[in-house]
């Protein structure tokens, strides 16, 4: 093992996982706490601070080898400074966390956008060890994403790079409004969500498919059914898998990733998805553009926050 060690948290509105990581990205050890939201930012600060610590303790590692910590969180964040502008899951507002956190822990302090941080991880220690360039997606209640060039996270001019789920992707006749406020968003198609109202909106249409006798239809009922033979199913998976190919076609050129790393409770219906995905990315992809390139599925699962935000404090 290295002489360094690496902490990282993962902030959710319900508990904080943190773990310890040595300069390869191996994890080596996990905790997980309540992040106790109802009791006020102070109270969520501090116990990021405590089970720090605590890591590293139940890991019998030694304090003084931490090299830093870092901490991946939900929200509107002043990345440069450290600041959590504002965390609607936490109910954090204008609170400086690296300063509050650099003056409890002694240590070096790097928080980032949740989304970028899995990336990282993924980039660095999962699906994309040994890439230096990657775009991650996240598949779930909405798409998450993020860019890693050169080894790095991409944040761009004031954090906002890598919202892949923002790319106004479906023409303007088929596009319905995303939560964000925009029209034909990838989101709206390739989500959970979006998988989900497409599947409700052909019962409600009266159209032939199983899932009518489905009562509360999730994502995976979709995928069930289109692997079964339904042909409404299979549109709706298909139409997902289009939009996803031909935004990485899209990213291809902008970008030349060489890899694109799914992740996510979607990417779980396996090569079912991903071979549509590469079809479609074969059909628009630049030649010159895609020469070499994979797609493959993210492997860190919930792991991937707590090691990229420790990956921050080398490659942030």
């Amino acid at each position: 093992m290295s002489e360094n060690i690496y902490v990282g948290v993962d902030v959710g509105g319900t508990s904080i996982k943190v773990g310890v990581c040595d300069e390869e990205g191996h994890l080596l050890h996990t905790y997980e706490g309540p992040t106790d939201t109802s009791k006020g930012t102070d109270t969520i600060l501090q116990n990021i601070a405590n089970y720090s610590r605590l890591v590293v303790s139940e890991a019998n590692l030694d304090w003084e080898k931490v090299a830093g910590v870092g901490i991946g969180i939900a929200g509107f964040l002043d990345i440069a400074n450290g600041i959590v502008k504002y965390s609607a899951n936490l109910n954090i507002v204008d609170t400086n966390l690296k300063q509050f956190l650099e003056q409890e822990l002694q240590k070096v302090i790097k928080i980032n956008n949740d989304a970028n941080v899995a990336a990282l991880g993924e980039a660095w220690a999962g699906a994309g060890r040994g890439v230096d360039h990657c775009v991650c997606y996240t598949l779930g209640t909405g798409v998450g994403g993020g860019i890693i060039i050169d080894g790095k996270i991409v944040e761009g001019y004031n954090g906002m790079a890598g919202e892949l789920g923002h790319i106004a992707i479906v023409p303007d006749l088929e596009a319905i409004q995303c939560g964000c406020g925009k029209m034909g968003c990838l989101e709206s198609v390739s989500s959970a969500t979006g998988i989900i109202r497409m599947a409700k909106d052909a019962v409600e249409r009266g159209e032939r498919t199983s899932l009518v006798q489905v009562v509360d239809i999730e994502a995976k009922d979709v995928f069930d059914a289109a692997k079964a033979g339904d042909e409404v199913a299979a549109r709706i998976v298909s139409r997902a898998a289009y939009y996803l190919g031909k935004s990485m076609a899209m990213m291809s050129i902008i970008l030349n990733p060489q890899a694109f790393i799914i992740g996510g409770g979607v990417s779980k219906a396996g090569d079912f998805l991903f071979d549509q995905i590469r079809e479609v990315y074969e059909k628009y992809a630049l030649d010159q553009a895609k020469e070499g390139v994979s797609i493959v599925p993210a492997v860190l699962g919930n792991n991937a926050g707590v090691v990229g935000a420790a990956g921050l404090i080398l490659r942030g």
